[in-house]
């Protein structure tokens, strides 16, 4: 009987075993599929979490820090808030009104609150006044928060800085032709360019534009050995900081992107070429140079009808008479002549480290294009060429690359467009321009500085038509005795001052003109460039 119930007892135990078993694993498997489809979840939740962020990393591209050649910082990015809100979800509008004045003093709300689209209260809000918007309760208001490209000096920089569009893509300027390196290193962008010297530089043609009423200006300072930019100013300009869509082309940037005649500055080209082609010395005699020629049925003449017929190389460059100049250049001849301007760079578009850069205007050379090029006349270039040629003709007769970008070392000497001796005599004729009594620059005669130059009057191509409006221009060199720099001037559309005061040295005296007697470079641009260099000198002297 035991042996029976024992084994009955075996058999019921047994059963027992093995539903518990089946209901284990049931349960288990019922886990496993919950635990299954929870971890799916959490893996593809993960995923689209990881993807968010990479999309908004990508988004938000950070951008490298952009130096001048000090290190001082001129573009930065970093992290802002924007503080925004829906004026649907607000209970008192009238009082936050009041509230968000007493904040934002600048700004009246009354439009925005009382509509029905989000907007935003102030973008890149200060820690300062987003802390009083919090005490003020609201809970409607939102933060957004996104990295901002910031330009601590506004204007100053504004087309060699060019901009960014909302995704931190640049669009122009150095934003755009050094995109790639800005987005993929964290190492900052030098510039050789110098924010006291572009300030000054700045504040001289901003004064000038009001007192000569210019359409536009632009001032380009460079050291004519290596090429580095040190000033880079074109007016009008604008505030990086706003990110506006400008397409006036009057904020083109006249330095690079804008092709002119300029005029006489080009007849030191000229006597350059002359020399270098050994077709004239400073002493060959020109006589009976006649007031007009004619060249293809169309007049040519002197713009001074009092200069003499009677003028030996160097004056005609000192006095700048048009024609001496097409003789010169009929010694030279048309294939050397060009040959030669080619090799300045000044009839092509170069390349430069921005994208902004204008290009020349073509033309069929013939004998009466070889007249007219040679005083400036039908032929253009922008003022960064003009400044590569002349930094060209001064240094020696070395080519230079114009540059925005500190580098650690530059070639010492590039092709040799002409010879030392030659870029000497040059220096000496167009120092004799500012010192002489029949010079067209004697404004420029301050003392300690040995300036030397060139000017340039050239009218104005308005559709295809010559017109009254000017171009004045002023190539300069300085200090001459142990030539440094190239300062160029330009001044679009300026107009007559009856008021301005202009003071100069005659003969060891100070005189005083009140008012502009003519609307010439001699008159306008070379007024602006002494002022400048007066103001940028002690800089130069202590820091270079």
């Amino acid at each position: 009987m035991n042996n029976i119930e024992e084994n009955f007892k075996f058999e019921e135990n047994r059963s027992n075993l093995k539903i518990s078993f089946e209901r284990i694993s049931f349960i288990f498997f019922i886990f496993f599929i919950i635990t299954a489809i929870f971890a799916s979840k959490t893996l593809y939740l993960g995923l689209k979490k990881t993807n968010q962020i990479q999309t908004t990393k990508e988004k938000e591209k950070f951008r490298a820090s952009i130096m001048d050649r000090d290190g001082n910082i001129i573009a930065k990015t970093v992290r802002v808030t924007n503080l925004g809100i829906n004026p649907q979800q607000l209970i008192d509008k009238e009082k936050l009104q009041i509230s968000l004045r007493l904040i934002f003093p600048e700004k009246s709300f009354e439009k925005e609150i009382n509509g029905k689209k989000f907007f935003y209260v102030k973008r890149k809000i200060s820690p300062e006044k987003l802390e009083k918007v919090k005490l003020l309760g609201e809970k409607s208001f939102k933060e957004e928060e996104k990295i901002a490209r910031v330009y601590p000096n506004g204007n100053l920089f504004s087309h060699i800085l060019g901009q960014i569009d909302t995704d931190n893509n640049g669009v122009s300027g150095i934003e755009k032709s050094f995109d790639y390196e800005l987005t993929t290193s964290n190492k900052p962008l030098k510039l050789t360019l110098d924010t006291e010297l572009q300030y000054l530089t700045r504040q001289e043609l901003l004064k000038f534009q009001d007192i000569f009423k210019s359409y536009g200006s632009t001032a380009i300072l460079m050291n004519i050995h290596n090429g580095e930019i040190l000033s880079m100013v074109s007016l009008p300009d604008f505030d990086l900081n706003k990110r506006e869509n400008i397409s006036d082309k009057k904020y083109i940037n006249r330095s690079t992107k804008g092709v002119y005649e300029l005029g006489s500055v080009f007849k030191t080209f000229t006597l350059a070429a002359g020399f270098q082609y050994n077709v004239v010395t400073a002493d060959t005699l020109f006589e009976n140079l006649p007031k007009k020629i004619n060249c293809a049925g169309r007049s040519i003449s002197e713009y001074d009808m009092d200069i003499p017929s009677r003028l030996t190389a160097e004056e005609i460059l000192i006095r700048s008479g048009n024609i001496g100049s097409i003789k010169i250049a009929q010694k030279v001849g048309l294939e050397n002549f060009r040959k030669f301007l080619e090799d300045l760079d000044l009839l092509y578009k170069i390349q430069f480290d921005i994208e902004e850069v204008g290009n020349p205007i073509s033309f069929k050379w013939g004998k009466c294009k070889l007249a007219t090029s040679a005083y400036g006349h039908g032929i253009t270039t922008t003022p960064l060429q003009l400044a590569k040629g002349y930094a060209i003709i001064a240094n020696g007769g070395y080519k230079i690359e114009p540059t925005l970008i500190k580098k650690d070392k530059y070639l010492k000497k590039g092709e040799q467009v002409i010879s030392k001796e030659n870029s000497m005599k040059i220096n000496e004729i167009l120092r004799k321009i500012v010192t002489s009594d029949q010079g067209t620059a004697n404004l420029a005669d301050i003392v300690g500085y040995e300036i030397a130059g060139k000017t340039g009057t050239a009218q104005k191509s308005i559709k295809g038509k010559y017109s009254k409006k000017k171009v004045n221009t002023f190539a300069s060199i300085f200090p001459i005795s142990d030539p440094k720099y190239v300062l160029i001037v330009l001044l679009d559309e300026p107009k007559l001052s009856k008021d301005y005061i202009y003071k100069y040295n005659n003969d060891g005296e100070e005189r005083k003109v009140v008012g502009t007697p003519f609307n010439t470079a001699g008159w306008t641009s070379v007024e602006v460039a002494k002022n400048i260099i007066e103001k940028i000198g002690p800089i130069l002297a202590i820091k270079y």
